[in-house]
């Protein structure tokens, strides 16, 4: 089925919303109208599980999940709610003040979040242990907290990675068949592709909002620092040095040259520049793939797919941010053990069960089991995706994990981001104005008893 522009687009969008929203604290379980823990009778355990509206291919494999577990056994019931992205965050807020949050949900919340606010049921009494023992370590920091597992992550999904146009780079004379190592090679391309450019066309379409930039460049500000915002305590900001200064002045080398355009072709969760051939080279998430395969498919073979480039002295550090998707339990569900089951059987047993998830959305995500990647890896359809290694074996397996502090610390670094990168802001007055704003942060939410432990 055909994963349209508009589609992906409102999905990213609402993750994103999802993402930099906290969570309220769960109150109980079941189903608007339904008390919490009421049963299917004649024995039967109903389990209530809510997951967004995402790409059509997505939400076929939830409902076709939920009928599978169902006639796979008749002692639980999946009640299968398909919620509109949109409007996600106000349905699950009014159904956990209302006492009847879902039993199981889909969640891209920050894990740390969830836990301080009591949200979730932990995993390892309602999961076996083989099962959690398959989440491989690049994603152990969505799915535990000092040993102890609380969510369970279905997919990670590298948020920055380049894409480039193999015919526009050929144009200019740019090596087409790899990705710029470093700023310094992507500034020298940009440079020879300038002059080939028609009016409307750009060299490269990058994150170019406070927001965007909070989440997208987590990864890039550790290849540039080798650390983040915070300390590792958590009890001061970290952004005054030469790393973020340098990043933020790269960002400006782009505006200023006019390397990038000055209002956005198309979000950076979606592929519309790029698929138009308005940009060379298009900063997205691993996901645009899935939007080029079925909206530009005469781009397939047109379209080079890398690792973002890295600072010159970065010293192999990633640059590319790691986004997810995971599972979790309502802390108050009176159905945990059932809850569990569900889960266990349906994302962390049989790797069949996941394969055409991964397959119908066209490599573009990547398996948190190893099993799974095998799995996949060997699906025939697996061939005709050669961007699916690039992605599972070159860019995620050192992608950094989203920041697990509070958003608004991201947001202060986006925020000095954009400004310098516009010249709204010097590079000092940013810096100075960000360590206010993650002060106030750290002071406001108690931060250094919150950070953590390991």
């Amino acid at each position: 089925m055909r994963i349209t522009t508009r589609t992906r687009r409102t999905a990213i969008a609402a993750l994103g919303a999802l993402t930099v929203g906290s969570m309220l604290a769960a109150c109980g379980s079941g189903t608007p109208g339904e008390s919490a823990g009421e049963g299917g009778g004649d024995g039967v355990t109903t389990v209530q599980f809510w997951h967004r509206s995402f790409t059509p291919v997505e939400n076929e494999w939830y409902a076709d999940i939920v009928k599978k577990f169902n006639a796979s056994q008749d002692k639980i019931k999946v009640v299968d709610t398909e919620v509109p992205a949109d409007a996600w965050d106000q349905k699950m807020k009014a159904a956990q003040a209302a006492g009847k949050a879902p039993d199981v949900y889909t969640s891209s919340a920050n894990l740390h979040d969830l836990v301080n606010a009591g949200s979730v049921h932990e995993l390892d009494s309602i999961v076996s242990k083989d099962a959690l023992g398959e989440i491989l370590d690049i994603a152990s920091s969505i799915s535990e907290i000092d040993g102890k597992h609380y969510a369970y992550p279905l997919l990670l999904e590298p948020q920055t990675v380049l894409f480039w146009n193999t015919d526009m780079l050929d144009a200019a004379g740019v090596d087409s068949s790899k990705a710029p190592e470093t700023w310094d090679d992507l500034l020298d391309a940009c440079a020879k592709i300038q002059p080939t450019l028609a009016d409307g066309q750009y060299c490269i379409s990058p994150a170019q909002d406070a927001v965007t930039m909070a989440w997208s460049t987590v990864g890039q500000q550790y290849n540039f620092s080798g650390h983040l915002a915070l300390t590792d305590d958590w009890s001061a900001p970290d952004v005054d040095d030469k790393g973020y200064r340098a990043l933020m002045e790269q960002y400006k080398v782009l505006w200023d040259k006019g390397y990038m355009p000055k209002q956005p072709l198309a979000a950076y969760v979606a592929g519309e520049d790029f698929g138009q051939q308005k940009v060379a080279f298009k900063v997205s998430g691993s996901w645009m793939m899935s939007e080029i395969g079925s909206d530009y498919a005469d781009l397939l073979d047109k379209t080079g797919v890398g690792r973002f480039p890295s600072a010159s002295d970065a010293d192999g550090r990633t640059a590319t941010t790691m986004g997810n998707f995971t599972w979790v339990v309502d802390a108050k569900t009176k159905n945990a053990d059932a809850a569990g089951e569900f889960l266990s059987w349906a994302i962390g047993g049989d790797p069949d069960n996941l394969v055409p998830f991964f397959v119908n959305t066209q490599f573009t995500k990547v398996p948190v089991r190893q099993s799974v990647q095998d799995a996949v890896a060997a699906s025939e359809e697996a061939a005709k995706a050669p961007w699916s290694k690039v992605i599972v074996d070159e860019i995620a397996p050192d992608a950094i994990a989203g920041s697990t502090y509070p958003w608004d610390v991201n947001l202060a670094v986006g925020t000095a981001m954009e400004s310098v990168m516009k010249g709204s802001a010097s590079v000092d007055d940013a810096i100075k104005t960000a360590n206010a704003a993650i002060q106030t942060v750290i002071d406001r939410d108690g931060l250094p008893d919150k950070a953590p432990k390991n």
